[in-house]
């Protein structure tokens, strides 16, 4: 089910977000940077990096198999980074009928964070349709 909920972001696939591995509460997905993710200054643009941790975030949060959508998310950069490949994995820290909370940590491949996202949802009461 997850599977399906992952391939169904088109906008993740248009910027080049791939998923490695998902389960319940956890989320792990790849982006090679080229050039369209770079911004003026040649380094990975911040809209990118939040669009790699949104989609592990939404993707862990949505694994139980019922609606999940964001009501707040803040981000933290540490690194820039211009080429490579970085991996975004999210864990979920707390878990309640109403309110879920997730950290993902965005890593470059000498394994140094790049940037952390915090991510809060709602769980709904309907069920994906996947």
């Amino acid at each position: 089910m997850i599977q399906k909920f992952a391939e169904a972001d088109k906008f993740a696939d248009f910027i080049g977000v791939k998923l490695i591995e998902a389960g319940a509460g956890y989320a792990k997905a790849k982006l090679e940077i080229n050039n369209n993710h770079l911004n003026s200054m040649g380094t990975v643009h911040g809209g990118v990096l939040f669009s790699l941790a949104d989609f592990v975030f939404a993707t862990a949060c949505n694994s139980y198999g019922t609606i999940a959508v964001a009501i707040n998310a803040s981000i933290s950069y540490f690194n820039a980074i211009s080429n490579g490949i970085i991996t975004a994995t999210a864990k979920e820290i707390s878990k309640h009928p109403k309110l879920s909370t997730y950290l993902i940590e965005i890593r470059n491949e000498a394994n140094e964070l790049i940037a952390m996202f915090q991510g809060m949802s709602y769980r709904k009461k309907e069920q994906h349709n996947f």
